[in-house]
């Protein structure tokens, strides 16, 4: 412990157990008080008061927090318990989600909203009463969970669009906040969790291999996955004043592996230099230029 977090205050959704529990854990051990949250108590595997227990029994500061960061208000009640509890507010990780693992064809309209709700909608909630708190700071770091399937993904259009979303809210954050102390970015761990152990997942993720869809250097960290502390540290760092001029970044954990998401940008370009493009000419083109690479 050196201390990297000594006098901050921090929120992580999810974080009962699993990667949540440790982000918490090690944002705890840097010096920093910590919110817990999950929706319930009594959750097999651990909840935020269990979470709460073991950091203050290892010397540190943490409340619980239950409830749905999905609802509005509820967001906005963590928020306060933070300032309450603690004083301030100077970080948020958004960790709580929840998959899906279904065909575009099969999923429901309540499926999908529940999906969005959980992941997207969530994070928003939770970030827009924090940059309250944040910005009349000037001080904020806002660090956001998402995953690879926001590149997409077979068999989870309602996940992989709640995570892209994640991404497109992360770097307008960053944007809006790049004058007031605030950094936001995001992170997509490949960790051991229920979500990634369930036999459903691993069922998935070696489907995903055999029909092409996961590159081979990716197929063991998701069929072996590191333990959810194994990316902790990279939080501690992005949560830190070390990381004070990293904004609207997207990175990815893999155990011992961090990697940065390029953005995308536009290549191969055909361009017409009088009027515009007959589909003739679209047909005849395409094909030998933007498209060579397909």
């Amino acid at each position: 412990m050196t201390g990297l977090l000594e006098g901050k205050t921090a929120i992580v959704t999810g974080s009962g157990q699993g990667i949540g529990k440790a982000i918490a854990v090690a944002l705890a051990k840097e010096g920093a008080a910590v919110v817990t949250n999950n929706r319930k108590p009594g959750t097999a595997g651990g909840d935020a008061g269990s979470a709460a227990r073991e950091i203050t029994e290892a010397g540190g500061r943490a409340v619980p927090f239950y409830g749905d960061v999905s609802e509005f208000e509820t967001a906005r009640r963590m928020v306060v318990t933070a300032v309450d509890s603690f004083g301030r507010l100077d970080i948020l990780v958004n960790n709580a989600g929840t998959i899906l693992r279904k065909w575009v064809w099969e999923i429901s309209e309540d499926e999908w909203d529940r999906t969005i709700d959980s992941s997207l909608k969530g994070t928003f909630n939770t970030m827009r009463h924090a940059v309250e708190v944040m910005r009349a700071q000037k001080y904020g770091r806002i660090i956001n969970t998402i995953s690879p399937a926001f590149l997409g993904t077979m068999g989870g259009a309602d996940y992989a669009a709640a995570k892209g979303g994640v991404v497109s809210l992360t770097k307008c954050a960053a944007m809006d906040m790049a004058r007031d102390g605030v950094t936001c970015n995001a992170y997509a761990p490949v960790a051991a969790t229920r979500m990634t152990l369930s036999d459903e997942a691993l069922t998935w993720n070696k489907m995903r291999y055999e029909l092409g869809a996961t590159a081979k250097d990716t197929k063991f960290s998701l069929l072996e996955p590191p333990p959810p502390e194994s990316g902790a540290a990279f939080i501690v760092y992005l949560a830190s004043e070390a990381a004070r001029d990293i904004s609207g970044q997207v990175f990815r954990i893999r155990g011992n592996k961090v990697s940065l998401y390029t953005d995308p940008g536009e290549k191969d370009l055909i361009e017409k230099e009088d009027g515009f493009f007959t589909v003739d000419e679209v047909v005849r083109r395409m094909r030998g230029t933007v498209l060579k690479k397909i």
